[in-house]
């Protein structure tokens, strides 16, 4: 028979019992979500915990401790009748093309913009230098709510050299994104965008703003424009909601 443990080693032993059901739980729900923000489940309605267990070889209990991570991140929640259920839809920002965000979700809704700030303001010291500004140049500042089909989405901050931006001041901001109307003015196509993204917690305003938890987690992506001749002409500060946008791209190796 083999040697029963000793006393002190039996707490250890069953801390790793319970980290190893949390991991096998992660990693569950990280598949999971994946199919979820696929649109694999028929009608938005999971599989019961018995198939999910069968399915992934695991025990009920660790799929009990995946969706309960999910509905965590209020992706699903468990409708009496029905099953678990789909709740909440992310929606796809590509991260391989430059474009604007209601060219990026023209297939999902439509995109509206509230304005809640426009006109000239004296540049930073580190803004002015990422436009290739002189210190305490005037920049436009614009700082929009961007919805999709109504639901708060983002929370953009532009700033723009005055010689270009000064000319958005009689345009539809509302309606058109910044980028269309920049190659309008610019009479050619933008170049390219050095980007940044990194999660942040929301500070109070923009929580407010974007109807979210206040300290929740947001995704936050910086983007510096350039023309075609590599002049700086748009910086960026987008804060998005995290539980409505997914990012995705494709890299390719160099070789």
């Amino acid at each position: 028979m083999p040697a029963e443990p000793a006393p002190a080693a039996r707490p250890v032993a069953a801390a790793r019992r319970r980290r190893l059901r949390a991991d096998q739980a992660r990693q569950l729900a990280d598949l999971l979500r994946h199919q979820i923000l696929a649109g694999s489940f028929p009608g938005g309605v999971l599989p019961l915990e018995n198939t999910i267990a069968a399915d992934y070889r695991t025990s009920r209990n660790t799929v009990r401790q995946a969706l309960d991570l999910l509905r965590g991140e209020q992706l699903i929640e468990r409708q009496p009748g029905v099953g678990t259920v789909v709740v909440c839809e992310k929606y796809p920002h590509g991260l391989d093309r430059l474009q604007g965000l209601a060219e990026t979700l023209h297939e999902h809704g439509r995109v509206t913009n509230e304005v809640r700030t426009v006109g000239p303001i004296t540049a930073s010291g580190p803004v002015a230098h990422r436009l290739g500004l002189p210190e305490h140049s005037d920049v436009l500042c614009i700082e929009r709510l961007r919805r999709l089909n109504g639901l708060p989405l983002s929370l953009d901050l532009s700033y723009l050299p005055m010689d270009v931006g000064s000319k958005l001041l009689d345009c539809d901001l509302e309606n058109t994104d910044v980028f269309r109307l920049l190659e309008s003015l610019t009479g050619g196509p933008l170049g390219h965008a050095e980007i940044t993204l990194e999660a942040v917690n929301a500070d109070a305003h923009s929580a407010a703003v974007l109807q979210a938890p206040r300290g929740a987690a947001v995704l936050m992506l910086e983007r510096l424009t350039r023309l075609p001749d590599g002049r700086p002409v748009d910086l960026e500060f987008i804060r998005f909601r995290g539980d409505r946008i997914t990012m995705s791209g494709v890299l390719h190796r160099s070789r």
